[in-house]
């Protein structure tokens, strides 16, 4: 009877072992090194992508959709309009700091629904794994309602095309240690830089500096005092590139040798 039993356990513990090894892991962890990025030319959301290359286009206030070039499309902060367009993407990430990061009436059409947050207190933890993009979140603390809820909303973190891309989202403190090493490698990070309502903006310098994300893409600002506060400050180490438009693609190339700031204006989605 006790080598049946053991039996049994051994064979539980293999099943999870199995289970665990099906999950593919983070490779934005695992490699140490960063591959490059190459701008490529810029293109209506309804038109393909390149083959092995990302579009990312900003939308409005922390809302950016990212397509693959296998046809999956992503939006993050989603608050449930996206333009004059009956567009659907196949996910959407959230974030509940205010109500311009999420919405309580999603489309239903769209198959994946991502918040940034859990049962108060405990956040959530998301490994979507599409093929073409992988889609996962390190839990963040937020402010709320003069104290501090534990691991309310998350960064969104999109593996796609052997690029590391993160939506810091509507980050309110500095990450740890623990919180820096789940995020790992980001080739392409969206930071706000509204000066208060998230991160001041000495603090989100030292966060972007830590990160080393080649390209960075401001938003969340309300005036242009503060955007302009902000490039001021990473200008000794960032190009700044204006005038971009609203999306920019990217594809694993070179990086370029100095890290770059795209400032991308926002507009809503619209069809042709």
């Amino acid at each position: 009877m006790r080598f049946l039993m053991g039996l049994c356990v051994a064979l539980a513990l293999g099943s999870g072992v199995v289970a665990a090894q099906e999950r593919r892991p983070s490779h934005c962890i695992a490699l140490a090194e960063a591959p490059g990025v190459t701008y490529l030319h810029k293109a209506s959301f309804r038109d393909p992508v390149a083959e092995h290359s990302v579009r990312i286009s900003y939308i409005h206030h922390a809302s950016f959709l990212i397509q693959s070039a296998d046809g999956i499309d992503a939006v993050t902060d989603y608050t449930g309009f996206l333009g004059t367009t009956d567009f659907v993407p196949d996910v959407v990430t959230m974030n509940h700091a205010h109500g311009t990061h999420w919405t309580a009436n999603p489309d239903p059409e769209i198959p994946h629904v991502l918040p940034g947050w859990g049962d108060y207190g405990l956040g959530i933890e998301h490994h979507l794994d599409l093929g073409a993009m992988l889609v996962r979140n390190v839990s963040t603390d937020i402010r709320s309602y003069g104290g501090v809820e534990e691991k309310g909303n998350s960064i969104f973190i999109f593996e796609v095309a052997g690029l590391c891309i993160g939506h810091l989202g509507h980050l309110h403190h500095e990450p740890n240690a623990a919180q820096y090493a789940a995020i790992g490698r980001l080739d392409v990070v969206m930071a706000a830089v509204d000066g208060g309502m998230s991160l001041d903006v000495a603090t989100m310098m030292r966060v972007l500096r830590k990160l080393k994300a080649q390209v960075v893409i401001p938003m969340h600002w309300f005036e242009s005092w503060t955007l302009e506060a902000f490039l001021t400050g990473m200008s000794d180490e960032y190009l700044i590139e204006r005038g971009a438009g609203s999306s920019m693609t990217v594809s694993l190339r070179d990086l370029p040798k100095q890290p770059t700031i795209k400032l991308l204006t926002p507009r809503f989605l619209q069809d042709p």
